[in-house]
């Protein structure tokens, strides 16, 4: 799943940080990284959005009800975007 426009970064991992299963972020290269990992969210999130705002990211989380509290809290604000 590709989200757009993550406005809210801290709310953002709030809920990230309440997933039950894994969530990865996939890099431009393929790579799959635990985005539970407080590491891996300070050094990807450094080389990947601009002052303010996460332009793009691709997800993948392999439970589904962790996949819907995602979609729910981008979609609470019109201005992220999710495609699958």
């Amino acid at each position: 799943m590709k989200i757009h426009n993550i406005r809210d970064i801290e709310g953002f991992f709030k809920v990230i940080d309440q997933c039950h299963g894994k969530v990865e972020l996939v890099t431009g290269e393929g790579d799959r990284l635990n985005l539970k990992s407080r590491l891996t969210q300070y050094v990807s999130m450094a080389h990947i959005f601009s002052p303010g705002v996460i332009p793009e990211m691709e997800l993948v989380a392999y439970n589904e009800e962790d996949m819907d509290k995602i979609v729910e809290f981008m979609l609470k604000d019109n201005l992220n975007t999710v495609e699958e």
